[in-house]
Protein backbone atom coordinates (compact mmCIF):
# COMPACT_ATOMS: atom_id res chain seq x y z
CA UNK A 1 0.00 0.00 0.00
CA UNK A 2 1.16 3.43 -0.98
CA UNK A 3 1.91 6.23 1.47
CA UNK A 4 0.25 9.83 0.91
CA UNK A 5 2.06 12.41 -0.48
CA UNK A 6 3.28 14.33 2.66
CA UNK A 7 5.04 17.85 2.69
CA UNK A 8 6.00 16.62 6.24
CA UNK A 9 7.90 13.73 4.68
CA UNK A 10 9.29 15.33 1.94
CA UNK A 11 10.86 18.33 4.11
CA UNK A 12 12.39 15.91 6.54
CA UNK A 13 13.88 14.05 3.03
CA UNK A 14 15.80 17.25 2.52
CA UNK A 15 16.55 17.48 5.99
CA UNK A 16 18.53 14.12 6.10
CA UNK A 17 20.15 14.98 2.06
CA UNK A 18 21.22 18.47 4.03
CA UNK A 19 22.85 16.46 7.17
CA UNK A 20 24.92 14.16 4.43
CA UNK A 21 25.82 17.26 2.78
CA UNK A 22 26.91 18.93 5.43
CA UNK A 23 29.10 15.65 6.69
CA UNK A 24 31.06 15.32 3.69
CA UNK A 25 31.98 19.18 3.51
CA UNK A 26 33.29 19.00 7.44
CA UNK A 27 35.07 15.38 6.74
CA UNK A 28 35.60 14.83 3.00
CA UNK A 29 38.85 16.81 2.22
CA UNK A 30 38.57 16.12 -2.14
CA UNK A 31 34.82 17.36 -1.74
CA UNK A 32 36.51 20.78 0.07
CA UNK A 33 39.05 21.14 -2.61
CA UNK A 34 36.36 20.92 -5.25
CA UNK A 35 34.14 23.41 -3.73
CA UNK A 36 37.14 25.57 -3.27
CA UNK A 37 37.86 24.72 -7.54
CA UNK A 38 34.23 25.36 -7.73
CA UNK A 39 34.36 28.78 -6.09
CA UNK A 40 37.05 30.40 -8.14
CA UNK A 41 35.46 29.31 -11.08
CA UNK A 42 31.81 30.76 -10.33
CA UNK A 43 33.99 34.30 -9.40
CA UNK A 44 35.90 34.18 -12.43
CA UNK A 45 32.81 33.40 -14.36
CA UNK A 46 30.85 36.33 -13.04
CA UNK A 47 34.46 38.53 -13.40
CA UNK A 48 33.94 37.32 -17.36
CA UNK A 49 30.11 37.94 -17.88
CA UNK A 50 29.84 34.08 -18.86
CA UNK A 51 27.00 34.25 -21.14
CA UNK A 52 23.72 32.11 -20.69
CA UNK A 53 24.99 29.41 -22.66
CA UNK A 54 28.02 29.15 -20.94
CA UNK A 55 26.81 29.46 -17.53
CA UNK A 56 25.11 25.93 -18.55
CA UNK A 57 27.66 24.23 -19.02
CA UNK A 58 29.70 25.56 -16.27
CA UNK A 59 26.68 24.74 -13.88
CA UNK A 60 26.65 21.01 -15.53
CA UNK A 61 30.30 20.91 -15.15
CA UNK A 62 30.26 21.73 -11.12
CA UNK A 63 27.28 19.79 -10.59
CA UNK A 64 28.87 16.57 -12.42
CA UNK A 65 32.27 16.99 -10.53
CA UNK A 66 30.01 17.42 -6.60
CA UNK A 67 27.85 14.90 -8.15
CA UNK A 68 30.50 12.58 -8.19
CA UNK A 69 32.34 13.34 -5.60
CA UNK A 70 29.54 12.41 -3.31
CA UNK A 71 28.56 9.05 -4.82
CA UNK A 72 32.52 7.60 -4.43
CA UNK A 73 32.12 9.23 -0.38
CA UNK A 74 29.28 7.14 0.02
CA UNK A 75 30.80 4.22 -1.79
CA UNK A 76 33.90 4.49 0.37
CA UNK A 77 32.11 4.35 3.67
CA UNK A 78 29.67 1.68 2.44
CA UNK A 79 32.86 -0.42 1.49
CA UNK A 80 34.37 0.62 5.04
CA UNK A 81 31.28 -0.71 6.33
CA UNK A 82 31.10 -4.48 4.92
CA UNK A 83 35.00 -4.66 4.70
CA UNK A 84 36.76 -3.24 7.87
CA UNK A 85 39.80 -5.04 7.34
CA UNK A 86 42.41 -4.50 4.02
CA UNK A 87 40.30 -6.87 1.02
CA UNK A 88 41.68 -6.27 -2.51
CA UNK A 89 38.18 -6.36 -4.14
CA UNK A 90 37.34 -3.60 -1.63
CA UNK A 91 40.42 -1.66 -2.83
CA UNK A 92 39.16 -2.10 -6.45
CA UNK A 93 35.78 -0.74 -5.49
CA UNK A 94 37.26 1.97 -4.38
CA UNK A 95 39.56 2.86 -6.69
CA UNK A 96 36.77 2.37 -9.45
CA UNK A 97 34.85 5.09 -7.60
CA UNK A 98 37.64 7.61 -7.22
CA UNK A 99 38.30 7.01 -11.00
CA UNK A 100 34.85 7.93 -12.00
CA UNK A 101 35.71 11.14 -10.18
CA UNK A 102 38.96 11.70 -11.93
CA UNK A 103 37.31 11.34 -15.07
CA UNK A 104 34.16 13.45 -13.73
CA UNK A 105 36.95 16.07 -12.98
CA UNK A 106 39.07 16.05 -16.09
CA UNK A 107 35.51 16.47 -18.14
CA UNK A 108 34.69 19.45 -16.33
CA UNK A 109 38.15 20.85 -16.52
CA UNK A 110 37.40 20.30 -20.62
CA UNK A 111 34.92 22.33 -20.57
CA UNK A 112 36.30 25.17 -18.28
CA UNK A 113 39.11 25.00 -20.32
CA UNK A 114 36.90 25.68 -24.17
CA UNK A 115 34.86 27.98 -22.36
CA UNK A 116 37.58 30.37 -20.77
CA UNK A 117 39.91 30.20 -23.29
CA UNK A 118 39.00 32.84 -25.66
CA UNK A 119 38.69 34.97 -22.98
CA UNK A 120 42.02 35.25 -22.51
CA UNK A 121 43.52 33.79 -25.92
CA UNK A 122 41.52 35.84 -28.62
CA UNK A 123 42.43 34.13 -31.57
Amino acid sequence: MSKKFSVLARLKSFKFALKGLWHVVQHEHNFRVHLFATLLVLLLGFYLNLSVFEWLWIVAAIAMVLVAELFNSSIEKLVDLVSPDFNPKAAIIKDIAAAAVLITAITAVVIGTIIFYPYFFNS
